[in-house]
């Protein structure tokens, strides 16, 4: 049985050649082709090419030739059938069944075309009709000539016409009806054109065909001012993509496509040159929609009105896409001055003033980080507490787990220079102990230097303060408190730790916690004495300085825990989103910027 000619064209149309060659072929990209090693013979210099605005591979060495199908069944042994129902599955679409119902469904669909056919031929042709001067006009006046008119074979359909009666001279009532281009009126009983007095604008789909129409009132009326076709068993809004069915021949040309709100925009930017434009077809942008525009363009750009509502709307579009953006598929988006829209644009700067404007795009997480921003105030704790929980439920909602990661900790890091950790330092404040004049470094500080280098800022810190205690039991002794709340990360540092802190608290003598803790404790303590950069800088110190340098060493060990506490936090909620440990993330931050 033979697949429809319709199914086989739109599967070749989602799936560049070049992307399914590319799984068994390692291609480089050569001006408009790619090359490659021959996978059908042995060889060092390539002979075989793609190219995806042919849609075919040529192997020069053996003389193979052919599309997607051929190169399935050529390389993997497949016969017709499981090449097509294996690249329709990547293509995302449906298997086609070759049942009674698949078979009248596709009768259906070509009655269907027909229909719409006839349609939009038989309005183009009234927009030039002298009776309807008025739609002609319109359309001259926001720009369009003759060419741009029937390259997207707009229309115009008068009040009262008769092409109803026309269409069922050659289609059936039921057949009519399935189009949803007329509707039954309730008082007369007779059928009315749903797109009465407007200019109609043909949504075709990937393949070409006319599919569903969207209508413009260019008239004042209290009528909504632009319609689309209702969803009929071949048009799903949710799916379509007005103009990408000749936006997609550039695929080849660049890997960006400008994606904006109404026919009248699309058409407007085109006739200025710049041909990679589209729509959404009068809903939000769907994930089925995004995932179609990327078959053929990596780097959308998102172009709204600059006005505040066009803004929000962005912002939604955002939120609801950023899910599924990946390392390959990225998403951006490109803001009107206030009070234009891109049909006023682009006659105002003309196609080189939109490559401009285009030029200063914002990746989707850079464009939210900045308008959620927008919406705070930064010096009120509750709406920057508010404003870190938005960015990180929207960091967790991403599919692809290592972009979630990478983006999660670009945001983190934003937001740590937004609201900075004060004692988090990386150097210590040692500023009231140090000397007027620059000397060269001491041999034994180069010694030390280099004894240390290899050691972890909380070791470092952790040695500095066993140094202290083991040194200067009498400023130890008022810090015992402070001293029994740290928790050292090194056992060995922990243990000598609260060795010291228990000799102390019993009241033994100088001599006696030596003696004792020295012949436990002796390797350990050579380690400290010979990797403490802090025996150099107390120097000639005196107890009061001593001892406040003993507190912001405390004080840093705390900060240390709690930032590895922070981490590990964060790596968990980056998994599973758990309001408890999020709390506690919010709590230890407050608690270091606090200090």
């Amino acid at each position: 049985m033979k697949y429809p000619k319709e199914y086989l064209d739109e599967i070749k149309l989602r799936l560049k050649v070049s992307q399914v060659v590319g799984k068994s072929v390692q291609l480089k990209k050569r001006g408009k082709e790619f090359v490659g090693l021959s996978p059908f013979k042995n060889e060092k210099t390539p002979s075989f090419t793609v190219n995806d605005e042919k849609e075919f591979y040529h192997c020069f060495a053996s003389g193979e030739h052919g599309n997607i199908f051929d190169f399935l069944m050529k390389t993997k042994s497949m016969g017709f059938g499981e090449a097509v129902k294996t690249l329709a599955s990547e293509a995302g679409m449906q298997p086609y069944r070759f049942s009674n119902f698949d078979k009248k469904k596709d009768q259906r669909f070509q009655t269907y075309k027909n229909i719409f056919k006839d349609y939009s031929k038989f309005f183009n042709q009234e927009l030039f009709n002298p009776n309807n001067k008025e739609a002609l006009e319109y359309l001259n006046k926001r720009g369009l000539r003759k060419d741009t008119i029937d390259e997207f074979h707009l229309g115009y359909v008068p009040w009262k016409n008769d092409f109803y009666e026309n269409l069922k001279k050659k289609y059936s009532e039921d057949e009519i009806n399935l189009t949803g281009l007329y509707y039954k009126s309730d008082k007369t009983g007779k059928y009315i054109d749903r797109f009465n007095s407007r200019i109609i604008f043909p949504v075709n789909n990937i393949t070409g065909d006319t599919i569903a129409f969207g209508g413009r009132i260019f008239r004042d009326s209290k009528l909504a001012k632009y319609i689309n076709s209702p969803e009929t068993e071949f048009y799903k809004k949710g799916s379509m993509i007005y103009n990408l069915d000749k936006a997609k021949n550039l695929r080849s040309n660049t890997n960006e496509v400008l994606i904006v709100e109404g026919y009248m925009d699309v058409v407007s930017v085109y006739a200025s040159g710049f041909k990679n434009v589209i729509s959404n077809s009068g809903t939000a942008i769907t994930e089925r929609q995004i995932n179609l525009i990327w078959k053929f363009f990596s780097n959308p750009i998102i172009c709204l009105d600059g006005d505040e509502s066009g803004q929000k709307a962005a912002l939604r579009i955002a939120e609801r896409l950023f899910p599924f953006i990946n390392e390959n598929n990225k998403i951006y988006f490109s803001i009107m001055p206030e009070g234009l829209d891109p049909d006023d644009y682009i006659k105002e700067k003309g196609k080189d003033g939109l490559i401009t404007l285009l030029k200063e795009k914002e990746i989707i997480q850079s464009f939210i980080w900045i308008h959620l921003l927008k919406q705070i105030d930064q010096n009120n704790p509750y709406e920057i507490s508010k404003f870190e929980k938005e960015i990180k439920k929207l960091s967790y909602s991403i599919y692809d787990e290592t972009l979630k990661k990478y983006v999660l900790e670009d945001f983190l890091d934003k937001i740590k220079k937004l609201t900075p950790i004060q004692a988090s330092r990386n150097k210590y404040n040692f500023s009231s102990f140090k000397s007027k004049k620059d000397y060269k470094p001491l041999k034994e500080t180069k010694i030390l230097h280099q004894k240390t280098k290899d050691l972890s800022k909380i070791q470092i810190i952790e040695f500095s303060i066993l140094f202290i205690i083991l040194n200067f039991f009498k400023i130890a002794s008022k810090k015992l408190e402070d001293l029994s709340d740290l928790t050292f990360l090194a056992e060995k540092n922990e243990s000598l730790k609260n060795a010291l802190i228990l000799s102390i608290t019993k009241g033994y003598d100088v001599e006696t916690i030596n003696s004792e803790i020295k012949t436990t404790y002796n390797k350990i303590i050579e380690e400290i004495n010979e990797n403490s950069n802090i025996q150099i800088i107390i120097k000639n110190k005196s107890e009061k300085e001593i001892s406040t340098l003993l507190d912001e060493l405390i004080q840093d060990h705390k900060n240390q825990e709690n930032l590895k506490k922070i981490e590990s936090l964060e790596q968990k909620l980056i998994n599973n989103l758990d309001e408890s440990s999020y709390s506690e993330l919010i709590k230890l931050k407050n608690q270091l910027n606090r200090d």
